[in-house]
């Protein structure tokens, strides 16, 4: 019955039901005080952070930071908001949003629409949060028919966002590579733009992490791991969305996506400097034994979102529950000690 409705309208109306219910305090500690205490061997410290378990939320959900207090008491071990850009947008035309059921999966071709860097932060400022939050920042995306914007332009919309945002999270996400917007699909294959851009911002005082789509091949790797080299305060790398299909609009999130995702993850860990950076994995999260692969594959952290459309927050709980009886399987004193275990 549920998926008779728009799905756009289905998700603005779940945030807005967070938004709500994050405004009584008394309401979060309620919530927060439901889910069990995480399996201590769960726990892991990535980018000088702690997380009570590796499983987060992936941006897209809460896309302007509206509902922070209740997502963060769900059962997370952190929470990334946005992306967003230094101005609002009102993202790419509807219906841009698509279920595909036979696969649980979701169709995306939002374009990235959000309230902008000012509104975002006048929100979070002051705003609890009982985990780890992370603020994922994007270019402007200023609508097909706008005139292409300089590489300056460009640049210095993710150094606004990150100058205004970047201290009201625990680490920032630079996507570099949302496949919805005409900026986001290629603008930094040219590495000279991604070293323009971390030049551009200084030292961040926040952990980073650049979020990434799935790499063509090892050459491509290697170039974006030489270009970030020089750029002391990235902390590790955030694996985006494969570009979609041909005939169904936007990217696909949820179960195909996890192949690419799961590559891009190996890819990363086998060739980066893990003394250094760590890596966040995302792509058809949907259990533990799903969360378990990635975290063997490479990644410090994993985050989902789909599931949650298909199963409601209730899905947390289940995937933490069963990727703490994995570790207890192996015998493994930490999920950390599983990191990489298959690379």
């Amino acid at each position: 019955m549920a998926f008779r409705a728009d799905p756009e309208r289905a998700h603005d109306a779940a945030v807005r039901a967070a938004e709500l219910a994050g405004s009584s305090r008394l309401l979060v500690r309620a919530v927060a005080a439901r889910r069990r205490d995480h399996d201590p061997r769960l726990a892991v410290s990535v980018a000088g952070l702690r997380f009570a378990t590796p499983l987060g939320l992936a941006a897209g959900f809460d896309k302007s930071a509206r509902a922070v207090p209740l997502l963060s008491a769900l059962g997370f071990g952190h929470v990334e908001v946005g992306s967003i850009s230094a101005d609002p947008s009102d993202g790419n035309p509807r219906p841009r949003l698509f279920r595909l059921v036979d696969e649980r999966a979701i169709a995306v071709a939002y374009g990235v629409p959000n309230d902008g860097a000012q509104r975002v932060a006048a929100r979070l400022e002051g705003v609890p949060h009982a985990v780890p939050v992370g603020i994922n920042v994007v270019s402007t995306n200023r609508g097909a028919a706008s005139a292409g914007e300089p590489d300056d332009a460009v640049i210095g919309d993710y150094v606004t966002s990150v100058a205004r945002l970047g201290d009201l999270g625990d680490y920032v996400c630079l996507n570099l590579s949302c496949p919805n917007t005409r900026d986001g699909r290629g603008f930094f294959a040219d590495r000279a733009r991604l070293r323009a851009l971390l030049e551009r911002l200084g030292e961040v005082r926040r952990p980073l992490f650049v979020k990434v789509a799935p790499f063509a091949g090892e050459a491509e790797v290697d170039s974006f791991l030489e270009a970030v080299d020089g750029a002391p305060f990235v902390s590790g790398f955030s694996v985006n969305l494969p570009p979609g299909r041909r005939a169904v609009p936007g990217a696909v999130s949820g179960p195909p996506s996890a192949p690419a995702a799961l590559r891009t993850v190996g890819e990363l860990y086998r060739r980066m400097d893990r003394s250094r950076f760590a890596v966040i994995g995302s792509g058809g999260i949907a259990s533990g034994a799903d969360a378990y692969a990635m975290i063997r594959r490479g990644a410090s952290l994993v985050q989902l979102y789909t599931v949650l459309i298909y199963e409601g927050p209730g899905a947390v709980r289940r995937i933490t529950a069963e990727l703490a009886e994995l570790v207890a399987r192996d015998g493994l004193r930490s999920v950390a000690d599983a990191v990489g275990l298959d690379v």
